[in-house]
């Protein structure tokens, strides 16, 4: 039976908390998977809807950007995938009547939570000048408004056009096709949040910022070293990848500041054995400290070097450039400074070191932990030195492999989704549309929101996302998007971004991924990549949540006509009529892509797109070759007294989407407003557990960042680690505080104090 959308937030004062779990999935997965799915879909339609998830006939899972094998399960989705497809074809509305009986003033004083729980939005509204609450608009008059506001900037560069992860490959190319036309390279997107600092890492030792792995490769590696990952929560279908790993004889090494239950055992929900017993998974739990693992990968590459026959001598002579400097730089790691920065025993990492010698075959797989420090780029760099030095990159079972988050992220990047385009990319496109693109960098993510603070960039437009609640900085972020003349969601369900206006703004409904998109030409198809560079076909199989509904692709198109008018000769109107002509023009302009079309027809299950390093040991840098790199070790220091915070997702949690208040794996229920603390840090501040602290964040420019009301836990963390949740705490994270290279937000390394709380 479908259930109601919360009318008030529930309490969350009092969170219960309960010893952490030691393994993942198994039948609570189950039943927490069909309880969300009824509540929010019903019985009918859950079995419609979830029997077509990541099948080659139906549509791509919203959530994460794990690949699938080409032979699928029948139930090809875990239970976060199964929440986010729930929570997109649910039967819950947001009609204009809930928008005239909730100002924004009060949709502003909501949880997320409440706010996605409210349901899809039927139909597009505008919050006008001086307005208090969002009202109907004809799709005619919102194009008008944006052709309006945009055309009366100063400079197309006072517009940014931001792209969520969910955004399909047609549907990115003609956002950044539009920006282009109109005369920007403000193109930010969240993978400036997340794995920036993977893709300029690799891009500058490898020679694409892309993972080199297949799923295949996984199940043939010798080892796999996941590395500020939780897979359990944040991409669960990997545990099974990682089961038949081990199945197959691979050993795994865990380095993360918590102990995580997925990594611990795995409770496959498909198998009889994996029900009742499950699988242990890590080999060795290296539990580092936040920060520490540039150091760490450092130190096994001095003890590499210092190992008779180690080295692949052939490999590094023939394939890369750089080794002495390196080299150099490896020989001077020392033993003392790699404990302090790291937490961990000598023994720990000897224990390690004996593991990658005895692998023929590594992986390093990685995620948010690795990319969101200071240091992020060149601790990256570290990890690709390891692989090189045992020639791990281009060989059948090894490799590079950063887990994107969002499911389509890497594809948009790949469409041109970026703010520093490669010239040739420019002059691809230039030349397949007769238009010439700005050859200027434009903002990233933290760049635009100072642009938006500063008054340099006037109107904001969003492709999906939540660009409110991913983005650091809480108080400046919003009073940036306030300044702004116009704010434009595209959106499937409310979030807080529709809260956090400019002085008009508008939300735009739009199909989901599991809706039908019927065109003049008839029922389309769009394209995703995955993590594994792998392009698929989605298609969605319900009714759209109303008849008042766009897709992403005629949205821009239509945006792009009102727009530019008479004055382009893109033909707009063509690529709202039928996908297959915008995938044409991909095929001329992107490279991988050509003949887009006919390969999407022969291999229903997709295709790989070309990666010169895996396929060829070839190396499109600077130098030619894979570049060993030498950069001075860093980690963070902390003064006395305080804790170095990283912030983190519940299970109850994609991304900024919070499908309930409990963590399961972690033992929270009913809260999230808790941070977690080693019980030693805890009593050094005079903090029992169950006590309440407020997180006070200290940075270079003296501005106190406050998150009050914290319920202290007590928690296997690393000493002198915490961690708490996102959103809550992003407004610890200072604007400024971002990784060198990357400007990623430094979301996993914030120095905090915590006081006890004036009340619970």
């Amino acid at each position: 039976m479908v259930s109601k959308p919360p009318a008030g937030d529930p309490v969350q004062d009092a969170p219960q908390v309960t010893e952490p779990q030691h393994a993942a999935a198994g039948l609570p997965a189950i039943g927490h998977t069909l309880r969300i799915a009824q509540e929010q879909m019903g019985l009918a339609r859950t079995a419609r809807t979830l029997l077509k998830v990541n099948q080659k006939d139906g549509f791509d899972c919203p959530g994460c950007a794990w690949p699938e094998g080409d032979k699928r399960h029948v139930a090809e989705f875990c239970e976060n995938g199964a929440k986010a497809v729930a929570e997109e074809a649910t039967l819950r509305r947001v009609t204009p009547e809930f928008f005239a009986a909730h100002p924004v003033a009060d949709l502003a004083t909501r949880s997320g939570y409440w706010l996605g729980q409210q349901g899809r939005i039927t139909r597009p509204m505008l919050l006008d000048e001086g307005g208090e609450r969002y009202e109907p608009v004809t799709w005619e008059r919102a194009f008008a408004i944006i052709a309006e506001e945009l055309r009366a900037l100063s400079s197309p560069d006072e517009a940014l056009f931001y792209t969520s992860g969910r955004t399909s490959n047609e549907a990115a190319f003609l956002l950044q096709l539009f920006a282009r036309e109109f005369g920007t390279n403000n193109l930010p997107d969240c993978s400036n949040m997340c794995h920036e600092s993977s893709g300029s890492a690799l891009t500058e030792t490898i020679g694409i910022g892309k993972g080199s792995v297949s799923l295949e490769d996984l199940h043939r590696a010798d080892l796999i070293i996941v590395a500020g990952q939780n897979p359990g929560t944040n991409h669960p279908r990997m545990l099974s990848a990682l089961e038949k790993a081990k199945a197959s004889g691979a050993r795994i090494i865990s380095v993360n500041p918590l102990p995580e239950a997925g990594l611990e055992r795995f409770k496959n929900p498909q198998t009889p054995q994996g029900m009742i017993k499950g699988a242990a998974l890590t080999d060795l739990f290296l539990q580092i400290r936040i920060g520490g693992d540039q150091a760490l990968f450092r130190l096994l590459n001095k003890l590499v070097l210092e190992t008779a026959g180690a080295v692949d001598e052939e490999f590094v002579r023939a394939h890369t450039h750089g080794y002495e400097e390196f080299a150099a730089a490896a020989k001077a790691a020392d033993w003392d400074e790699t404990l302090t920065a790291t937490g961990l025993g000598r023994a720990e990492i000897e224990r390690a070191l004996e593991m990658v010698l005895a692998s023929e075959r590594t992986i390093v797989c990685w995620a948010m932990g690795l990319t969101q420090h200071k240091h992020s780029v060149p601790t990256i760099r570290e990890v690709v030195n390891l692989l090189l030095l045992r020639g791990n990159i281009g060989r059948p079972g090894a490799g590079v492999c950063p887990v994107r988050g969002h499911s389509n992220v890497q594809g948009d990047r790949t469409m041109g989704i970026f703010e520093r385009p490669a010239p040739a990319f420019l002059d691809a496109l230039d030349k397949e549309f007769g238009i010439v693109s700005p050859r200027h960098h434009g903002f990233d993510v933290v760049r635009s929101i100072q642009a938006l603070r500063d008054g340099e960039a006037k109107v904001f437009f969003a492709m999906g996302g939540n660009f409110v609640g991913a983005t650091p900085d809480t108080e400046v972020t919003e009073a940036a998007m306030r300044n702004a003349r116009l704010t434009v969601h595209v959106s499937t369900k409310l979030n807080r971004s529709h809260a956090v206006t400019g002085t008009r703004a508008l939300i735009l409904p739009t199909l989901g991924r599991t809706d039908k998109d019927v065109q003049r030409s008839g029922r389309q198809v769009v394209t995703v990549e995955d993590s594994m560079s792998l392009v698929h076909a989605s298609r969605g199989n319900l009714p759209p949540a109303s008849p008042h509904l766009l897709s992403e692709p005629a949205i821009v198109a239509r945006m792009a006509r009102a727009v530019l008018g008479g004055g382009s000769a893109t033909p707009w109107e063509e690529f709202e009529a039928d996908y297959a002509t915008i995938r044409d023009r991909i095929a001329r302009v992107v490279p991988g892509f050509q003949d887009f079309n006919a390969r999407l027809a022969a291999n229903p299950g997709g295709f790989a797109l070309p990666h010169a390093p895996r396929d060829e040991r070839r190396f499109p840098t600077k130098t030619g070759k894979a570049n060993f790199t030498a950069a001075p070790v860093e980690y963070p220091k902390v003064p006395e007294g305080r804790l170095l915070l990283q912030t983190l997702r519940s299970h109850d949690q994609y991304n900024t989407t919070i499908y309930g208040l409990d963590d399961r794996y972690r033992g929270i229920r009913g809260g999230r407003r808790v941070v977690l603390v080693h019980p030693e840090d805890a009593a050094a501040s005079g903090l029992e557990d169950g006590a309440y602290a407020d997180l006070v964040s200290e940075w270079t420019d003296g501005t106190e960042r406050r998150a009050p009301g914290f319920r202290v836990v007590h928690y296997p963390t690393s000493r002198g680690c915490a961690a708490a949740y996102y959103p809550e705490t992003n407004v610890l994270v200072p604007l400024e505080s971002t990784a060198d290279v990357s400007n990623t937000p430094a979301s996993k390394s914030v120095i905090v104090r915590l006081e006890q709380s004036q009340s619970a």
